[in-house]
């Protein structure tokens, strides 16, 4: 079997991607399970404006790197009061002052995003997540684009302990919960990267690798 280079150092979004491709992705392989080591050039990848630029960016650079069939995603939040913030700048929303007061990452952009919207009434709290998925089957080839968006609103506090990232806060109308709440089943079921490996799944399965 052909492997499927999944190309995140997030072990979080490893176990998630897994889960939702389910059989399809029996032949995906991390990062650190094709022993492709860390270097500082990976901090220039995402260096750009769209989570399609940079998703793109990652699956051609590990793809030339290795050798190997690859897929990569960026995905993040946009909240349309704070002008689609943080979006391509989710995993970095907090200032650096915030990120070096020893609270995790994923505390310290939730209380930033907090406080971006503190006193916001729940209409101005409406958010969506997004994930743009890019698959590049061999170098050179032209990259396949699969994108997933699920909306809801950014609660005023915390709720579940579930997920990563913003979770905790946000919350998905049609579930009743925040993705914190959510078992991962529930999840997957209607999330913006369930929907775009969902899609990547049925382009595997259309044309598989190899």
């Amino acid at each position: 079997m052909t492997k499927l280079l999944l190309a995140t150092r997030s072990a979080d979004k490893v176990r998630e991607i897994r889960q939702i491709l389910g059989a399809a992705g029996a032949g995906v392989v991390s990062l650190d399970e094709a022993h492709v080591g860390w270097t500082s050039a990976e901090e220039r990848i995402e260096e750009y404006d769209s989570f399609l630029a940079n998703a793109r960016a990652k699956a051609e650079y590990f793809a030339k790197l290795t050798g190997l069939p690859t897929v990569a995603d960026d995905s993040g939040l946009e909240v349309l009061t704070l002008g689609g913030q943080p979006g391509v700048r989710s995993k970095r929303f907090a200032p650096e002052s915030g990120r070096l007061t020893g609270k995790p990452l994923d505390a310290a952009n939730n209380a930033e995003l907090l406080r971006r919207l503190l006193g916001a009434p729940t209409p101005r709290r409406r958010a969506s997540y997004v994930c743009v998925a890019v698959l590049v089957r061999r170098v050179g080839a032209l990259p396949e684009v699969f994108t997933g968006r699920c909306w809801g609103y950014i609660l005023e506090a915390p709720k579940g302990t579930g997920g990563f990232g913003y979770d905790p806060l946000f919350y998905f109308e049609g579930s009743g919960k925040t993705f914190g709440e959510a078992s991962d089943e529930e999840k997957h079921a209607v999330s913006h990267r369930g929907a775009a490996f969902r899609q990547v799944a049925d382009a595997l399965a259309a044309a598989p690798l190899g």
